[in-house]
């Protein structure tokens, strides 16, 4: 090989490129941690290691023990680490411990791309993907199956103490056998699982009660003669329903004029409502009413009506993904029409309907910081995110999608639509009337066109099918590395540097 580690690889290759971008940037955050001078042997540059996570990133490497081998054979390596290899643990311990600054890493390399011209937010698409938590299904647990398994641990402790006593006597002895030994901290983790349950049993009843309340207003608002629109909520009590709808038609039948189609009308109307109060009583006599709310019914639909959590990591959740169940994490991400990743979060819950509002207000506050104060354009989800909350809050336009990619693009074609929607459609309607146009369906194209292939650019490129740490936060830190990476590769392509 060339004497000058700068022959050994060409110009334009990816790794000065990565050496060059961490220059650019204030590292100051990981060089508090990693003083380089003091007593003992001297620190690596947290300069080099960050630039290798980057670099082992952006070429799918991700595990410590497979960066040290590259380190010790791999020429891109070599000459990224200076020939001097870092180990596997000291890999893994700078990525520990500095998971709290890959944040603010992503927002850095973030506005680098904004400088180079990169950023378009005309249209910005929010989208998640499940990724596995570093967890397995199998450790998860219901709360008596853990206090069993808690108590089974202190009953193991209790018997080696009473083994060890009648050998040792006073003595103290050797340490506890291997196979008792807490080194894993089993019990910490049923201690924290423990905590999870009970806190899934308060959101759920929390839950619970918000759909209580909201029907209990709509009942109230509908006993009072008032005409309520759009979809009755969930848990309605059918007798009560009915029977004020019965009262309200009547109402109305004597404030009209006699001999009127409006008087036949309500009527009517009384009629249907007479028969459907008739049916909603011997339903409630037959015990076959179900009056819970929408939270409750997702929860019995989904299965998981008594809470788990897992014991390798009690952050994680059991999720429904297209290629059935895993046991992870749900990984939001807005993306801008040229491909730049804007924002990034990690959600516990499988279904994306909470995740839009925080999405699209970080992928507003990243838009303006990169673009001086710029507007997003459109914003576009698909049917994950479609509800009337997510429809009506403040912010840019959107288009979000009643249904999935097919029934939007049939709905579109056998009954296509043109104009405005109809003042008086719900604000569903109007979206889905909005999603019939040719403008709709030109724009809405662009989502899967952007966000998908952004999501399988993490999970292909970078390689993050699964995180390498547990924990929330852990999981949220690795995905803003990887996020840095994909941008940072787009950053390469973009100055038509394509060598890896």
């Amino acid at each position: 090989m060339p004497p000058d580690m700068a022959e050994w690889l060409p110009a334009d290759h990816l790794v000065w490129f990565v050496l060059d971008v961490v220059e650019q940037l204030d590292t100051s955050v990981f060089h508090r941690r990693h003083p380089r001078s003091g007593p003992g042997r001297a620190a690596y540059d947290p300069d080099m290691l960050l630039a290798l996570l980057l670099y082992a990133y952006a070429v799918g490497e991700r595990s410590s023990r497979r960066i040290e081998a590259l380190c010790r054979d791999h020429v891109a390596f070599r000459v990224l680490c200076a020939q001097d290899a870092p180990d596997h643990t000291t890999i893994a311990r700078f990525r520990a411990v500095h998971e709290g600054a890959f944040a603010d890493l992503f927002s850095q390399v973030l506005v680098l791309c904004a400088q180079a011209g990169m950023g378009k937010i005309g249209m910005v698409s929010i989208d998640g993907t499940k990724i596995a938590a570093n967890a397995s299904m199998n450790a998860n647990r219901g709360e008596e199956s853990l206090r069993k398994l808690a108590a089974s641990i202190i009953a193991e402790a209790a018997e080696v103490d009473a083994a060890e006593d009648a050998e040792h006597g006073d003595a103290r002895g050797d340490e506890l056998p291997s196979q008792w030994a807490d080194r894993s901290g089993r019990k910490d983790r049923i201690k924290q699982a423990l905590e999870e349950i009970r806190k899934q049993q308060q959101d759920a009843e929390q839950a619970d009660q918000a759909d209580r309340t909201k029907a209990e207003e709509y009942l109230r608002r509908v006993e009072a003669g008032e005409s309520v629109r759009g979809v009755p909520p969930n848990g309605l009590d059918p007798v009560r329903l009915n029977r004020a709808r019965v009262a309200r038609a009547l109402a109305q039948a004597d404030a009209a004029a006699p001999e009127t189609e409006a008087r036949r009308e309500a009527h009517r109307r009384a009629r249907r409502f007479q028969r459907q109060l008739e049916q909603a009583e011997q339903a409630v006599a037959a015990g076959a009413v179900d009056l819970d709310g929408a939270a409750a019914k997702f929860r019995r639909r989904r299965g998981n009506t008594n809470p788990i959590a897992n014991t390798t990591d009690p952050d994680s959740r059991k999720m429904m993904s297209r290629h059935g169940f895993v046991q992870g994490f749900n990984a939001q991400i807005a993306v801008s029409d040229d491909h730049l990743i804007l924002a990034t979060s990690i959600s516990q819950d499988s279904n994306d309907n909470s995740s839009f509002e925080p999405m699209m207000n970080a992928a507003v506050a990243a838009a303006a910081a990169i673009t001086d104060n710029a507007e997003i354009g459109i914003v576009l989800a698909d049917a994950g995110y479609f509800s009337q909350h997510n429809l009506t809050i403040a912010g840019p336009d959107r288009l979000i999608a009643f249904g999935k990619n097919r029934e939007v693009k049939h709905e579109a074609n056998q009954h296509p639509a043109d104009g405005p929607p109809p003042t008086d459609a719900s604000v569903k309607e109007q979206m889905r009337h909005r999603l019939r146009t040719e403008q709709g369906q030109q724009a809405y194209r662009r989502r899967s066109a952007t966000v998908e292939t952004m999501i399988a650019h993490l999970k292909d490129q970078v390689g993050l099918r699964r995180f390498s740490r547990r924990g929330l936060t852990a999981a949220a830190s690795e995905l803003d590395l990887a996020a840095a990476v994909i941008n940072l590769r787009r950053l390469h392509s973009k100055t038509g540097l394509a060598t890896a």
